[in-house]
């Protein structure tokens, strides 16, 4: 089976202003088929909140044993928690459809996909709106705000814009890791243990300083699951922890523009993948 161009064929000569308009009318109409049926809308949101405040009263309870976590102060630690959380909602409401890639490729979903005016990873992203990340975004949103709150930072510009780029940052470099997964799905159908796998690994670590590990631990998060890059190296840049988190101040301090390039090189790799697809029969 011959696959067509993954990122033009028709969709190629669609002006960005229409396509965006062509996005925002399936969106729309993707959030009004949600409210149909408002129990489990409201038991989506119920439920993206009750797995943050899980989070966040682990992270209390931790915090109250052990209030230097690391050599962090417990208003530094709830800064990359809440950057974190702020990453992961956004994540999920932008481009967490991806993680539900080997379900597509099994299901046969991916193969119409092919022959559509649009290419392929946007129309995964449009398939259904992810109800569950405005519970994410609600309480991540209100740790961050109790964040501000506790912190003794001067919040100047410098310090806000990279704020802003840490969390878009985080955002990127969650989705590269699960962009990189769905490539693979394409040819192995078991990616969804490894999706669960990670999602797992980012709830449990990726919410504390990584010094508190062993240092092997801390440059597998760094180097091989870059969870670091996600809140820990941008947080810690903030709050003067620059020096020590294992890495060249440079490197921490560049995390946001190493998420912008995790995302493309993931992005890559998934056209590669998708141009050797063969079909759901092969």
């Amino acid at each position: 089976m011959t696959t067509p161009s993954t990122s033009r064929g028709p969709a190629g000569s669609v002006s960005g202003v229409r396509a965006a308009r062509v996005v925002w009318r399936i969106t729309k109409l993707n959030f009004k088929a949600r409210l149909e049926y408002r129990g489990e809308f409201l038991m989506g949101v119920a439920i993206g909140a009750i797995w943050q405040v899980s989070i966040i009263v682990f992270a209390s309870v931790l915090l109250t044993r052990f209030p230097g976590l690391g050599g962090w102060s417990s208003s530094d630690v709830l800064l990359i928690a809440s950057m974190r959380m702020l990453a992961h909602g956004l994540y999920v409401l932008f481009l967490g459809r991806i993680q539900y890639m080997n379900v597509l490729v099994q299901e046969g979903i991916v193969d119409p996909c092919l022959i559509r005016p649009m290419p392929v990873y946007r129309q995964v992203q449009l398939a259904f709106f992810p109800v569950n990340a405005i519970g994410d975004l609600v309480v991540a949103v209100g740790l961050f705000a109790a964040a501000l709150q506790r912190s003794s930072l001067d919040w100047t510009a410098g310090r806000i814009a990279y704020v802003v780029a840490g969390v878009l940052g985080g955002m990127l470099v969650e989705a590269a890791l699960f962009t990189a997964l769905a490539a693979a799905a394409f040819h192995f159908p078991a990616t969804s243990y490894w999706c669960q796998w990670l999602e797992e690994l980012m709830g449990t670590f990726g919410s504390y300083p990584l010094s508190i590990l062993p240092k092997a631990a801390s440059a597998a998060f760094t180097f091989v699951v870059p969870l670091a890059f996600i809140a820990y190296f941008p947080a810690g840049v903030l709050t003067g922890h620059g020096g020590d988190m294992g890495v060249p101040r440079a490197l921490a301090v560049a995390a946001p523009f190493i998420g912008l390039v995790a995302f493309v090189l993931s992005r890559l790799l998934w056209n590669w993948s998708l141009s050797r697809y063969t079909g759901v029969n092969g």
